[in-house]
């Protein structure tokens, strides 16, 4: 008695589906891969902007993006009645604040100079006492560029020291005091503030996570071959 064959549709679907799957894991582990590839380039960039020679701010900058992570050295009178802290900060496990304050330059500009971490008292309701220098001060720092995307509840901006994301454009809408779209993260005291926090680091931009993703995806297109070709081999085997 001969083997009834299978439809047509039920051999050529599985293959088509295999086909699909595996073109769309593979876009997939690419896309990942090109990721990565940008991830390391702009891991070069900021490990070669750290290691630069320190520098004043430059009069006129058309990309601050290109200054990222630049040490620079910039001096002033800081602006006390100005100060901001940012919340819900996390250094060594602890939460705290970042300490901020607009730095008056030389040239009649002004920049936001990150002080530091502090951490938070027992209590909310009593914010920690951290003012700066009087007087002329030398700031050491590296450039900072505060992310644009962020979400918060409300347009408006805070009315108390306390500030949930630092925005140099809003800062200047709400205070008045026309600031780079820049911050200044200080590297070094800058006189009374010894013991706020500074140990900043380049970020992990990413590249093990891609590196991580590329393979899964890869790994994917793989399975989806190898399942094929024993649904395939299969049957034909048995009917040897």
């Amino acid at each position: 008695m001969p083997i009834e064959r299978p439809p047509l549709w039920r051999r050529v679907l599985p293959t088509l589906a295999t086909v699909v799957g595996v073109a769309v894991f593979v876009a997939a582990g690419n896309w990942q891969h090109r990721r990565m590839d940008e991830k390391a380039r702009l891991r070069a960039q900021l490990d070669a902007a750290s290691a630069a020679a320190p520098v004043p701010l430059p009069a006129g900058a058309d990309d601050w993006a290109a200054w990222r992570y630049r040490p620079v050295v910039v001096t002033g009178v800081f602006d006390a009645g100005r100060q901001i802290l940012i919340d819900n900060q996390v250094h060594g496990g602890v939460v705290g604040y970042a300490v901020v304050t607009p730095l008056k330059l030389a040239d009649g500009r002004a920049v936001l100079v990150d002080r530091g971490f502090v951490a938070g008292g027992a209590s909310r309701s009593v914010l920690p006492v951290v003012p700066p220098a009087a007087g002329q001060v030398t700031v050491s720092g590296r450039v900072g560029i505060p992310p644009a995307g962020y979400f918060e509840l409300g347009q408006a901006a805070p009315e108390g020291p306390v500030w949930q994301h630092l925005d140099p454009h809003r800062f200047a809408g709400a205070t008045g005091l026309p600031v780079l779209p820049i911050v200044v993260e200080a590297t070094a005291p800058t006189g009374g503030d010894e013991a706020l926090a500074r140990d900043r680091g380049v970020p992990d931009v990413g590249i093990e996570r891609h590196w991580i993703y590329m393979l899964q995806w890869y790994s994917f297109a793989a399975l989806a071959l190898v399942l094929w070709l024993w649904f395939w081999l299969k049957p034909r085997m048995a009917r040897r």
